[in-house]
Formats: C-alpha cells, structure tokens, sequence
C-alpha cells in the first residue's frame, strides 16, 4: 500500500449543483469496463462521522486506471484534523484491491482544492 500526503496538488473539480448527480471525478476511469464496480467498491466506504459514502460525499477527486489495471485514487478528507485521516486511504485501498483484474492501488490524500458541502 502507498499512501502519500501532497498539498501542492491542485485539481480544479466543479461541484455539482444537483446533489443527486454523479460527484465530478477527473480520470480516465468513466470509459473503462469496471468503472461502475470501482465505484460501487468505493461506495461501500462510509465517513465514520457522516452517514453517506466517501464517493457520493465528493470525497474521491481523481481516479486513473494503468494499461496493467494498476489504479490510482486522489482523495480529500472532509477537514485535515478528521480522527481517521490514517485510516481513510487504506478503507478506499481495501475496498478496491479485491476487484478481480485490479493490480496495485494507490490511494493519495490531497488538500487542495478543499472539500467543500
């Protein structure tokens, strides 16, 4: 598992206005067959704080799928003193890995830009 702090990463993700609609997540994941399965995976872990998921809370800012299914997952926190900012990564790594023809998946905490409701 790799996990790996970087303020000075900037992704400029619009939020939705229509709280129902698909989060914004920049990658080249939405065109690849496990799109929907990668998504479910990451949407069976919860914020312990919040009672909705890390994918629909807009949580997950970029996903990447390598020719060698190896996967990369650039993730907020909602705030940076969040008591399981250690553990957040390794939830999203665990839920992930499973998935049949996956490789390695990284999981990378950014700050910017700031999660916002």
């Amino acid at each position: 598992m790799t996990i790996a702090v970087n303020s000075a990463i900037v992704n400029d993700i619009p939020k939705n206005s229509d709280d129902s609609a698909e989060p914004e997540v920049t990658g080249n994941f939405r065109d690849h067959p496990l799109c929907d399965i990668i998504t479910g995976a990451i949407r069976q872990v919860y914020d312990p704080e919040i009672p909705v998921n890390i994918y629909d809370l807009g949580l997950i800012y970029r996903i990447d799928i390598d020719d060698q299914m190896n996967i990369d997952i650039d993730m907020s926190l909602t705030a940076p003193g969040c008591p399981v900012a250690g553990e957040m990564p390794g939830m999203v790594e665990r839920a992930v890995l499973p998935i049949e023809q996956v490789g390695n998946v990284t999981v990378q905490i950014v700050w910017e830009p700031a999660w916002t409701k």
